[in-house]
Protein backbone atom coordinates (compact mmCIF):
# COMPACT_ATOMS: atom_id res chain seq x y z
CA UNK A 1 0.00 0.00 0.00
CA UNK A 2 1.39 3.37 -0.97
CA UNK A 3 1.34 6.13 1.62
CA UNK A 4 0.18 9.63 0.60
CA UNK A 5 2.19 12.55 2.00
CA UNK A 6 0.18 15.15 3.90
CA UNK A 7 2.02 18.40 4.70
CA UNK A 8 2.05 19.47 8.31
CA UNK A 9 0.53 22.76 9.49
CA UNK A 10 3.83 24.68 9.28
CA UNK A 11 4.32 23.61 5.69
CA UNK A 12 0.78 24.65 4.84
CA UNK A 13 1.37 28.08 6.35
CA UNK A 14 4.63 28.49 4.45
CA UNK A 15 2.96 27.51 1.20
CA UNK A 16 0.08 29.89 1.83
CA UNK A 17 2.49 32.72 2.67
CA UNK A 18 4.48 32.14 -0.52
CA UNK A 19 1.33 32.08 -2.64
CA UNK A 20 0.09 35.28 -1.01
CA UNK A 21 3.46 37.00 -1.47
CA UNK A 22 3.57 35.99 -5.12
CA UNK A 23 0.01 37.14 -5.64
CA UNK A 24 0.68 40.50 -3.98
CA UNK A 25 3.90 40.93 -5.93
CA UNK A 26 2.14 40.23 -9.20
CA UNK A 27 -0.68 42.55 -8.22
CA UNK A 28 1.82 45.33 -7.54
CA UNK A 29 3.55 44.76 -10.86
CA UNK A 30 0.28 44.66 -12.71
CA UNK A 31 -0.94 47.68 -10.77
CA UNK A 32 1.95 49.89 -11.85
CA UNK A 33 0.78 50.31 -15.40
CA UNK A 34 -2.90 51.05 -14.65
CA UNK A 35 -1.98 53.64 -11.98
CA UNK A 36 0.43 55.32 -14.40
CA UNK A 37 -2.15 55.23 -17.17
CA UNK A 38 -4.80 56.66 -14.86
CA UNK A 39 -2.55 59.57 -13.88
CA UNK A 40 -1.79 60.34 -17.53
CA UNK A 41 -5.45 60.04 -18.46
CA UNK A 42 -6.47 62.29 -15.55
CA UNK A 43 -4.03 65.02 -16.61
CA UNK A 44 -5.22 64.81 -20.23
CA UNK A 45 -8.79 65.04 -18.99
CA UNK A 46 -7.81 68.13 -17.01
CA UNK A 47 -6.36 69.62 -20.17
CA UNK A 48 -9.60 68.93 -22.03
CA UNK A 49 -11.67 70.53 -19.28
CA UNK A 50 -9.50 73.67 -19.41
CA UNK A 51 -9.49 74.14 -23.19
CA UNK A 52 -11.63 77.28 -23.12
CA UNK A 53 -9.65 78.90 -20.31
CA UNK A 54 -6.34 78.01 -21.94
CA UNK A 55 -7.53 79.57 -25.19
CA UNK A 56 -8.98 82.73 -23.60
CA UNK A 57 -7.08 84.30 -20.72
CA UNK A 58 -5.18 87.48 -19.80
CA UNK A 59 -1.83 85.79 -20.54
CA UNK A 60 -2.77 85.54 -24.24
CA UNK A 61 -1.24 82.09 -24.44
CA UNK A 62 -2.30 78.62 -23.25
CA UNK A 63 -1.55 79.24 -19.58
CA UNK A 64 -3.80 79.31 -16.52
CA UNK A 65 -2.86 80.37 -12.99
CA UNK A 66 -5.05 79.55 -9.99
CA UNK A 67 -4.52 80.26 -6.30
CA UNK A 68 -6.23 79.36 -3.05
CA UNK A 69 -5.96 80.33 0.60
CA UNK A 70 -7.28 78.13 3.39
CA UNK A 71 -6.73 78.20 7.12
CA UNK A 72 -2.95 78.46 7.45
CA UNK A 73 -2.09 77.37 3.91
CA UNK A 74 -1.44 78.97 0.52
CA UNK A 75 -1.38 77.23 -2.84
CA UNK A 76 -0.80 78.17 -6.45
CA UNK A 77 -1.28 76.06 -9.59
CA UNK A 78 -0.15 76.67 -13.15
CA UNK A 79 -1.51 74.71 -16.12
CA UNK A 80 0.16 75.31 -19.46
CA UNK A 81 0.62 73.89 -22.93
CA UNK A 82 4.24 74.19 -24.00
CA UNK A 83 5.72 73.81 -27.46
CA UNK A 84 8.16 71.15 -26.36
CA UNK A 85 7.92 67.41 -27.09
CA UNK A 86 7.54 65.17 -24.07
CA UNK A 87 10.82 63.49 -25.03
CA UNK A 88 12.51 66.81 -24.17
CA UNK A 89 10.41 67.72 -21.14
CA UNK A 90 10.65 64.46 -19.22
CA UNK A 91 14.44 63.98 -18.97
CA UNK A 92 15.00 67.70 -18.38
CA UNK A 93 12.73 67.71 -15.32
CA UNK A 94 14.28 64.64 -13.74
CA UNK A 95 17.26 64.61 -11.42
CA UNK A 96 18.42 66.77 -8.53
CA UNK A 97 21.22 68.41 -10.52
CA UNK A 98 18.72 69.64 -13.09
CA UNK A 99 16.49 70.99 -10.35
CA UNK A 100 19.33 72.87 -8.68
CA UNK A 101 20.06 74.61 -11.99
CA UNK A 102 16.36 75.36 -12.41
CA UNK A 103 15.74 76.69 -8.90
CA UNK A 104 18.77 78.97 -9.06
CA UNK A 105 16.95 81.13 -11.62
CA UNK A 106 14.62 82.40 -8.88
CA UNK A 107 15.66 85.71 -7.32
CA UNK A 108 15.40 84.39 -3.77
CA UNK A 109 17.42 81.21 -4.28
CA UNK A 110 21.04 81.90 -3.37
CA UNK A 111 22.54 78.39 -3.47
CA UNK A 112 21.56 74.79 -4.13
CA UNK A 113 23.34 71.50 -3.51
CA UNK A 114 22.23 67.91 -4.05
CA UNK A 115 22.99 64.96 -1.83
CA UNK A 116 21.89 61.37 -1.25
CA UNK A 117 20.76 58.66 -3.60
CA UNK A 118 17.30 57.61 -4.75
CA UNK A 119 14.89 57.34 -3.05
CA UNK A 120 16.51 59.58 -0.42
CA UNK A 121 17.77 62.48 -2.51
CA UNK A 122 17.81 65.94 -0.94
CA UNK A 123 18.21 69.45 -2.31
CA UNK A 124 19.76 71.86 0.17
CA UNK A 125 18.45 75.26 -0.91
CA UNK A 126 19.57 78.59 0.57
CA UNK A 127 16.69 81.09 0.43
CA UNK A 128 17.36 84.78 0.93
CA UNK A 129 16.73 88.33 -0.21
CA UNK A 130 16.46 89.66 -3.75
CA UNK A 131 20.00 91.02 -3.76
CA UNK A 132 23.53 89.76 -3.13
CA UNK A 133 23.71 87.91 0.15
CA UNK A 134 26.16 85.61 1.89
CA UNK A 135 24.97 82.01 2.14
CA UNK A 136 25.41 82.11 5.91
CA UNK A 137 22.85 84.93 6.05
CA UNK A 138 20.29 82.95 4.04
CA UNK A 139 17.85 80.35 5.36
CA UNK A 140 18.52 76.71 4.42
CA UNK A 141 15.56 74.59 3.36
CA UNK A 142 16.08 70.87 2.74
CA UNK A 143 13.77 69.56 0.03
CA UNK A 144 13.21 65.83 -0.39
CA UNK A 145 13.21 64.97 -4.09
CA UNK A 146 10.89 62.21 -5.30
CA UNK A 147 10.40 60.98 -8.84
CA UNK A 148 6.92 59.52 -8.53
CA UNK A 149 6.30 58.45 -12.14
CA UNK A 150 8.34 58.36 -15.32
CA UNK A 151 6.97 56.75 -18.44
CA UNK A 152 6.79 57.14 -22.19
CA UNK A 153 4.13 59.83 -21.98
CA UNK A 154 3.77 60.88 -18.33
CA UNK A 155 6.05 62.37 -15.65
CA UNK A 156 5.41 63.27 -12.03
CA UNK A 157 7.92 64.58 -9.47
CA UNK A 158 7.74 66.41 -6.16
CA UNK A 159 9.91 68.46 -3.82
CA UNK A 160 8.82 68.55 -0.18
CA UNK A 161 10.24 70.27 2.91
CA UNK A 162 8.95 70.07 6.47
CA UNK A 163 10.18 73.49 7.57
CA UNK A 164 10.95 76.89 6.05
CA UNK A 165 11.66 80.45 7.22
CA UNK A 166 9.51 82.18 9.85
CA UNK A 167 7.28 79.28 10.94
CA UNK A 168 6.39 78.29 7.38
CA UNK A 169 6.17 74.55 6.83
CA UNK A 170 4.95 71.70 4.65
CA UNK A 171 6.40 73.04 1.41
CA UNK A 172 5.36 71.20 -1.75
CA UNK A 173 6.50 71.93 -5.27
CA UNK A 174 5.12 69.31 -7.66
CA UNK A 175 5.27 68.98 -11.42
CA UNK A 176 3.47 66.58 -13.70
CA UNK A 177 3.56 66.52 -17.48
CA UNK A 178 1.90 64.52 -20.23
CA UNK A 179 2.43 64.30 -23.97
CA UNK A 180 -0.29 65.92 -26.07
CA UNK A 181 1.22 65.13 -29.47
CA UNK A 182 4.66 64.86 -31.06
CA UNK A 183 5.42 68.55 -30.52
CA UNK A 184 3.51 69.66 -27.42
CA UNK A 185 3.25 68.78 -23.74
CA UNK A 186 0.80 69.75 -21.03
CA UNK A 187 2.37 70.75 -17.71
CA UNK A 188 0.81 71.20 -14.29
CA UNK A 189 2.94 72.79 -11.56
CA UNK A 190 1.73 73.17 -7.98
CA UNK A 191 3.38 75.25 -5.25
CA UNK A 192 2.07 75.27 -1.68
CA UNK A 193 3.10 75.83 1.92
CA UNK A 194 1.63 76.27 5.39
CA UNK A 195 2.29 79.26 7.64
CA UNK A 196 2.10 79.96 11.35
CA UNK A 197 1.84 83.03 13.55
CA UNK A 198 5.36 84.34 12.93
CA UNK A 199 4.93 84.08 9.16
CA UNK A 200 1.51 85.73 9.36
CA UNK A 201 2.90 88.69 11.30
CA UNK A 202 5.88 89.03 8.95
CA UNK A 203 3.53 88.92 5.97
CA UNK A 204 1.33 91.62 7.47
CA UNK A 205 4.39 93.82 7.93
CA UNK A 206 5.54 93.20 4.36
CA UNK A 207 2.10 93.91 2.89
CA UNK A 208 1.85 97.12 4.88
CA UNK A 209 5.22 98.42 3.65
CA UNK A 210 7.29 97.25 0.65
CA UNK A 211 4.58 94.88 -0.59
CA UNK A 212 1.79 97.42 -0.24
CA UNK A 213 1.34 98.08 -3.97
CA UNK A 214 2.15 94.61 -5.27
CA UNK A 215 -0.51 92.48 -6.95
CA UNK A 216 -0.98 89.00 -8.31
CA UNK A 217 -2.47 87.78 -11.58
CA UNK A 218 -6.07 86.86 -10.79
CA UNK A 219 -8.55 89.54 -11.85
CA UNK A 220 -11.14 90.33 -9.19
CA UNK A 221 -13.09 92.99 -11.06
CA UNK A 222 -12.78 96.30 -12.88
CA UNK A 223 -12.00 99.75 -11.58
CA UNK A 224 -13.87 102.95 -12.33
CA UNK A 225 -11.54 103.45 -15.29
CA UNK A 226 -12.50 100.08 -16.73
CA UNK A 227 -9.09 98.55 -16.11
CA UNK A 228 -8.79 95.17 -14.39
CA UNK A 229 -8.32 95.01 -10.63
CA UNK A 230 -5.81 92.33 -9.61
CA UNK A 231 -5.78 90.30 -6.45
CA UNK A 232 -3.44 91.51 -3.73
CA UNK A 233 -2.51 90.41 -0.21
CA UNK A 234 -1.20 86.95 0.57
CA UNK A 235 -2.79 85.36 -2.49
CA UNK A 236 -0.97 87.91 -4.59
CA UNK A 237 2.25 86.79 -2.92
CA UNK A 238 1.73 83.10 -3.67
CA UNK A 239 0.68 83.85 -7.25
CA UNK A 240 3.86 85.81 -7.91
CA UNK A 241 6.09 83.08 -6.52
CA UNK A 242 4.18 80.34 -8.31
CA UNK A 243 4.66 82.16 -11.60
CA UNK A 244 8.37 82.73 -10.92
CA UNK A 245 8.91 79.00 -10.40
CA UNK A 246 6.87 78.11 -13.44
CA UNK A 247 8.81 80.54 -15.64
CA UNK A 248 11.99 78.91 -14.34
CA UNK A 249 10.69 75.60 -15.70
CA UNK A 250 9.95 77.15 -19.09
CA UNK A 251 13.33 78.88 -19.23
CA UNK A 252 15.15 75.70 -18.26
CA UNK A 253 13.37 73.69 -20.94
CA UNK A 254 14.00 76.40 -23.53
CA UNK A 255 17.76 76.19 -23.00
CA UNK A 256 18.09 72.42 -23.29
CA UNK A 257 18.79 72.58 -27.03
CA UNK A 258 21.51 75.23 -26.66
CA UNK A 259 25.19 74.33 -26.57
CA UNK A 260 26.16 73.16 -23.05
CA UNK A 261 28.47 76.14 -22.55
CA UNK A 262 25.64 78.54 -23.40
CA UNK A 263 22.79 76.98 -21.43
CA UNK A 264 23.34 78.72 -18.11
CA UNK A 265 23.47 82.21 -19.59
CA UNK A 266 20.48 81.54 -21.84
CA UNK A 267 18.42 80.34 -18.87
CA UNK A 268 19.21 83.49 -16.89
CA UNK A 269 18.38 85.84 -19.75
CA UNK A 270 15.21 83.98 -20.71
CA UNK A 271 13.95 83.89 -17.12
CA UNK A 272 14.46 87.61 -16.63
CA UNK A 273 12.85 88.42 -19.98
CA UNK A 274 9.91 86.17 -19.14
CA UNK A 275 9.31 87.89 -15.80
CA UNK A 276 9.50 91.30 -17.45
CA UNK A 277 6.52 90.37 -19.64
CA UNK A 278 4.60 90.60 -16.37
CA UNK A 279 6.53 93.52 -14.94
CA UNK A 280 3.58 94.86 -12.96
CA UNK A 281 3.61 91.71 -10.86
CA UNK A 282 7.16 90.40 -11.10
CA UNK A 283 9.63 93.24 -11.63
CA UNK A 284 12.03 93.54 -8.70
CA UNK A 285 15.51 94.39 -10.01
CA UNK A 286 17.07 95.66 -13.21
CA UNK A 287 18.29 93.22 -15.82
CA UNK A 288 22.02 93.92 -15.39
CA UNK A 289 21.75 93.65 -11.61
CA UNK A 290 19.95 90.31 -11.85
CA UNK A 291 22.43 88.84 -14.32
CA UNK A 292 25.47 90.02 -12.33
CA UNK A 293 24.05 88.67 -9.07
CA UNK A 294 23.16 85.29 -10.54
CA UNK A 295 26.50 84.89 -12.28
CA UNK A 296 28.25 85.44 -8.95
CA UNK A 297 25.94 83.01 -7.17
CA UNK A 298 26.46 80.32 -9.80
CA UNK A 299 30.22 80.82 -9.72
CA UNK A 300 30.14 80.48 -5.93
CA UNK A 301 28.04 77.34 -6.24
CA UNK A 302 30.40 75.73 -8.74
CA UNK A 303 33.38 76.58 -6.53
CA UNK A 304 31.78 75.04 -3.45
CA UNK A 305 30.90 71.90 -5.43
CA UNK A 306 34.61 71.41 -6.22
CA UNK A 307 35.63 71.52 -2.56
CA UNK A 308 36.68 68.17 -1.00
CA UNK A 309 33.75 66.40 0.59
CA UNK A 310 31.18 68.69 -0.99
CA UNK A 311 27.82 67.34 -2.05
CA UNK A 312 27.36 67.13 -5.77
Amino acid sequence: MKHRWFPNAAALRRGMFIRMALALGLACLVGLAPAHAQDAAALRARHDSLRDKLANNPFQRPLLLESAQSSGELKGDVYAVIDQPFATVSPALQGTDHWCDLLMLHLNVKHCSASGKAPNEVLGVAVGRKFDQAIDDAYRVDFNYRLQASGADYLKMQLTAENGPLSTSNYRLAVEAVALDDKRSFVHMSYAYAYGLAARLAMQGYLATTGRDKVGFSITGKGDDGKPVYIDGVRGVVERNTMRYYLAIESYLGAVSAAPADQSEKRLRDWFNATERYAMQLHEVDRDDYLAMKRRELQRQRASAREPGATR
